[in-house]
């Protein structure tokens, strides 16, 4: 018997008998941790869950239906801003203070390393998580020096929205794999009257985390690395310079609209919604949005173009973390496996097109009858390159942003960018 399965009786039998989960987990120590729950993860009561604003209302949901059948452990949603500095950085002035405003955090993935380090979220039991039914590269996400500092809750990878209509129409039998390809479709639709006043591609370019997101992206998709597998940067190389100079050549082109430069995820969404777009970079919870819009029934998800063949997408997602300096954590803990179940995983991805982190779920045919694009985001996901997994993230994203949008508003080539970055990211890995 599975933990998922240990786990879905559990919770039957409680709710049936009219009684909380708050029995379910496992009341032995985790050798891993070398701590028990009842010494580390004590105290029952209200809790507050801090994440990014939530555009589907799924998060709410969620916790609505905790707080049914917790209605002594209540969970409050305190929504963040949108763009991810901005969690991170009121997430971190939370943990400096030591305050207990937040108790469970949604932290990108590439934040597990700063926080874990700094002592600002707890070491989790490993053993009370199905994490052997999850995909093993948004597991590693977790992880921090072996152990377990935060769970998976939503996964994500980059996909290419494209407008099936109109490359149908302008004899564009398939969506494109690489960059020239995807040139060359934009000019053949930008002829039909339809697509009258429209641009050609955007994605998330504004000097923000998105930009590291999207410039990872293109240099890894022309054969190059941002860091390498012991996370010494290099890119000062002709690979990250050809992924560099498309982006930076597609906005004097004019393939990347010049509002392009300010998009982050939500404006690309809604220029895509609108009809403005042809093809859209941008994350899975898209397709719900979309399909509810001007453009359902009109647009299709395909993997990232790159130089040669298919790109690679950056490993995205979100993660649940335990604030070191909260209260009530047994009931957090329980909180974060109910958040992270497989049935919440459903329901995210039923409601929100959030991308799941269990395996079972991208195989299920009735799920992908449902939702086509799943084969392409599970692909999209195993194949992804994680961004630096640094403690001084912070610094190597801010480097990355300064440098890119640096070449992509034309103060600097792309080859002196990428040369001045190889010096920050060389003075970041040396802290």
């Amino acid at each position: 018997m599975n933990a998922r399965t240990r786990a879905l009786q559990c919770s039957a039998a409680l709710v049936a008998a009219g009684l909380t989960l708050t029995a379910c987990g496992s009341s032995g120590g985790d050798s891993s941790s070398g701590q028990s729950r009842s010494e580390s993860f004590t105290g029952r009561g209200p809790i507050t869950y801090a994440a990014g604003k939530d555009s589907s209302g799924v998060v709410q949901k969620v916790i609505d239906s905790w707080n049914k059948l917790h209605p002594k452990e209540k969970v409050t949603f305190i929504q963040l801003p949108t763009d991810a500095d901005s969690q991170r950085q009121q997430m971190i002035q939370n943990a400096e203070t030591k305050s207990d405003a937040y108790t469970v955090l949604s932290l990108d993935v590439v934040w597990t390393s700063e926080f874990a380090a700094h002592q600002w979220i707890d070491k989790l039991p490993e053993k009370q998580f199905p994490l052997d039914e999850m995909l093993k590269p948004v597991v590693e996400t977790a992880k921090y020096r072996g152990g377990l500092y935060a769970v998976p809750a939503a996964s994500d990878g980059g996909v290419l929205y494209y407008r099936t209509d109109l490359l149908k129409k302008a004899g564009v039998t398939a969506p494109p794999t690489t960059w020239a390809e995807m040139k060359a479709a934009c000019a053949k639709v930008k002829k039909l009257s339809e697509a009258k006043g429209m641009s050609c591609y955007a994605g998330q370019f504004q000097k923000y985390e998105g930009l590291t997101v999207n410039f990872s992206e293109a240099v890894n998709s022309a054969g190059g690395v941002v860091t390498d597998a012991n996370g010494k940067p290099d890119v000062d190389t002709a690979e990250a310079k050809q992924g560099l100079d498309f982006l930076v050549d597609s906005v004097k082109d004019g393939t990347i609209p010049k509002e392009g430069i300010t998009y982050q995820e939500e404006d690309g969404r809604q220029a895509f919604q609108d009809g403005k777009l042809i093809f859209l970079r941008n994350w899975p919870y898209v397709y719900s949005l979309a399909g509810k819009s001007e453009v359902a029934g009109k647009f299709a998800v395909a993997p990232l173009p790159g130089l040669n063949g298919p790109g690679s997408s950056s490993l995205g997602g979100h993660n649940l973390a335990l604030s070191s300096f909260a209260k009530n954590k047994a009931t957090a803990l329980d909180f974060m496996k109910f958040y992270t179940s497989e049935d919440s995983a459903s329901t995210f991805l039923k409601d929100a097109s959030l991308a799941p982190p269990y395996a079972a779920l991208y195989d299920d045919q009735a799920l992908v009858e449902q939702y086509p694009y799943l084969p392409v985001l599970k692909k999209s996901i195993l194949n992804a390159v994680p961004r630096p997994r640094v403690v001084q993230y912070g610094d190597v994203s801010s480097a990355i942003q300064q440098e890119a949008y640096a070449a992509l508003t034309g103060a600097k080539t792309s080859a002196a960018a990428l040369k001045d970055l190889q010096q920050e990211l060389q003075k970041s890995s040396a802290q």
